[in-house]
């Protein structure tokens, strides 16, 4: 137990060496996260949308022969 406690002091000596950022830095790497995210989910989506198009033709052209 006595070593979760030795842990537990230097984890928060640790702590206090840490550059936290402002508030306005947190909302505006938040903001860029989330709009990074976005932009990432419709590009992946568009190019799913693309390929689902693409396959059902070539199944479509493979029914035909």
């Amino acid at each position: 137990m006595s070593k979760l406690g030795e842990y537990l002091k230097e984890t928060k000596a640790e702590l206090k060496h840490v550059s936290w950022p402002s508030k306005n830095q947190a909302v505006l790497f938040t903001v860029i996260v989330v709009v990074f995210s976005i932009i990432v989910a419709i590009f992946l989506g568009a190019f799913d949308y693309i390929f689902t198009i693409g396959l059902k033709k070539v199944l479509e052209l493979k029914n035909l022969i």
